[in-house]
């Protein structure tokens, strides 16, 4: 009888392994020139889910065989449900030790959905006050709507790239001493993030509850917003973030399903008052995800997924709450996820308090990146004797193009 709990692939059964049978990831990858095709990642390998299907081994429509994941979750969740169950049957110990599979370290790995929209929020109540109180004071430093509701932008689909993507300086127009100046960032940071892959649609003028938007819920990636924090504070009165955040959103090639976080939910941050009913979760929405960041390999903060204030499906409910409309792809950001201590912030404008007092990284300091630094991100909720991970979420800074 086949073990569900491990897998006869071996690597995949290591307590440190990303991906154990457990998890079961899903990504785009190509092999040697090959067209990029839908794989999940076990252990140190991809299984090759187009040629699973070309074998008869899965039945998705043929659409494992797109260079994006959007046909197959375009297929619903009693498919996914479908595909997970029949690939845990398949990589089981005891289980089909024919499937095609290839190893990851021969793969090239690709963004792995067609990102149709993207909106980023503002969802952790540590990092909206520590950024609140260095723009606006102790005081003012949480707007008055922003415990009543998930606070977000539309940011920039078209520069959404996938980890290991090189990362270009922008340029901006910056406030100077006599007015603005036209300069590369001086201030780019980073900010830690998880983001939500949506995965079926919503109709036009049409609601959607919270336990609808779950469902609608793909899987989650870890996310990057890199943010040019002088254009930013340049820009931002009074419609908020633009260029600052257009340039680039790194995220990781798998995507971690719900199915695979499904025994770490988590209550999030204490509610400071009741939400509207229309905000109102049955049950927690948000995932004990251990996360840190690191810079030029040295870790510099360590902080979970569960001290947001809002879950990922209140943020989808919210964006449907006028009738806009949701489409497979759209990618959702949480907001910088920070503790409440320095070592646990998810970014550098909260961890230098805006660059007065800045970290030691190697033989130096920062207070800001700079151009030849790599940002890595990090996460995974730890099991009993295993790990749910999300792979690699990098990006190395180039020089601006002047």
């Amino acid at each position: 009888m086949a073990n569900p709990t491990k897998s006869w692939i071996e690597s995949a059964n290591a307590a440190d392994s990303e991906f154990p049978i457990q998890n079961l990831p899903y990504g785009v990858f190509s092999v040697a020139g090959d067209p990029p095709r839908c794989g999940v990642a076990i252990g140190d390998r991809i299984v090759d889910l187009a040629a699973c299907e070309a074998q008869g081994l899965l039945d998705a429509g043929g659409s494992f065989s797109a260079p994006q994941l959007n046909d197959f979750m375009a297929l619903g969740r009693e498919k996914w449900d479908e595909i997970r169950a029949k690939l845990t049957e398949l990589l089981a110990e005891g289980g089909n030790t024919e499937t095609p599979t290839v190893a990851m370290s021969d793969a090239r790995l690709h963004l792995p959905i067609h990102v149709t929209e993207y909106t980023d929020f503002y969802a952790s109540k540590n990092h909206a006050f520590n950024v609140g109180v260095l723009f606006r004071g102790p005081e003012n430093a949480l707007p008055a709507q922003w415990t009543h509701m998930p606070i977000g932008y539309n940011g920039r689909a078209s520069s959404v790239v996938v980890s290991g993507t090189d990362v270009i300086r922008p340029m901006g127009q910056l406030k100077g001493e006599d007015g603005p100046v036209w300069s590369p960032c001086k201030r780019l940071d980073l900010e830690l993030e998880i983001g939500a892959i949506v995965g079926a649609n919503s109709t036009l003028g049409e609601r959607v509850s919270v336990e609808e938007a779950e469902d609608m819920i793909f899987g989650y990636v870890l996310l990057n917003d890199w943010s040019a924090r002088d254009i930013q504070a340049w820009e931002y009165q009074p419609l908020g973030p633009f260029q600052a955040k257009a340039f680039a959103t790194t995220i990781s090639p798998w995507i971690v399903t719900q199915a695979a976080l499904e025994p770490f939910r988590s209550e999030g941050a204490e509610r400071d008052h009741e939400l509207l009913p229309y905000l109102k979760e049955k049950r927690p929405g948000l995932y004990d995800i251990n996360l840190s960041w690191s810079l030029n390999g040295e870790v510099l903060s360590n902080t979970n997924y569960n001290v947001m204030y809002y879950s990922s499906a209140q943020q989808l409910a919210h964006h449907t709450e006028s009738g806009c409309p949701m489409r497979v792809g759209d990618l959702l950001g949480t907001g910088t996820i920070s503790g409440p201590e320095r070592g646990q912030t998810g970014a550098l404008l909260e961890m230098t308090e805006g660059g007065k007092n800045p970290v030691s990284v190697g033989d130096g300091q920062r207070t800001f990146i700079e151009d030849g630094d790599t940002v890595a991100l990090h996460g995974h909720a730890q099991g009993d004797g295993y790990r749910i991970g999300f792979g690699p979420c990098s990006g190395k800074i180039l020089p601006a193009k002047q």
